[in-house]
């Protein structure tokens, strides 16, 4: 199986480098019609705008980049996003998750995943939770790696004009079960 092949790595150091790699994953996956903040055509000047905030979130705030190479390739990217809640300080919401469209198929979303829940019980989180776009069948892929649905916004996210999608609210429980 090829997500053998994926080498994971929890907080690398975001150099000038990764960022841009970062990006150029982010509008291939986007333009391949990717439920990643965009909707196509995507230049890497739409997402430097987003991305900006998400680095400093990540190099001066509390979030954490997972970050997965297939040799010196990078080919997936999801991170923690902190709360920034004293309530909800034990969850986090997983955002950007990322898989480079020519390795779909290969088991790296699913490496990457289950990477994400093991890391979340080793970081003391005792849940995680995702949003999904509606209609590209994302819910399906989370189901499988033990996500629930626990709600969804109806025609909360607009792709195009008369195209609203429902973004539904999934949610993995990382507590052990007796």
């Amino acid at each position: 199986m090829g997500a053998v092949s994926l080498r994971l790595v929890l907080d690398p150091d975001l150099t000038p480098q990764l960022r841009a790699e970062i990006v150029a994953l982010w509008v291939d996956v986007s333009n391949a019609g990717g439920a990643v903040g965009f909707v196509p055509p995507v230049t890497a000047a739409d997402v430097r705008a987003t991305a900006g905030p998400t680095f400093a979130g990540i190099a001066d705030g509390p979030d954490r980049l997972l970050v997965g190479y297939d040799s010196d390739r990078l080919v997936a990217v999801l991170i923690f996003c902190d709360n920034r809640f004293p309530l909800k300080a034990h969850w986090c919401v997983l955002k950007r998750v990322m898989v480079h469209p020519d390795t779909q198929g290969t088991g790296y979303g699913s490496a990457l995943m289950r990477e994400a829940a093991r890391l979340g019980r080793e970081l003391g989180y005792e849940a995680l939770h995702v949003t999904v776009r509606d209609g590209l069948g994302l819910d399906g892929f989370y189901r499988r790696l033990g996500y629930r649905e626990i709600g969804r916004l109806p025609g909360a996210l607009r792709v195009a004009p008369g195209d609203d999608r429902d973004e539904v609210l999934m949610w993995l429980d990382l507590t052990p079960t007796d």
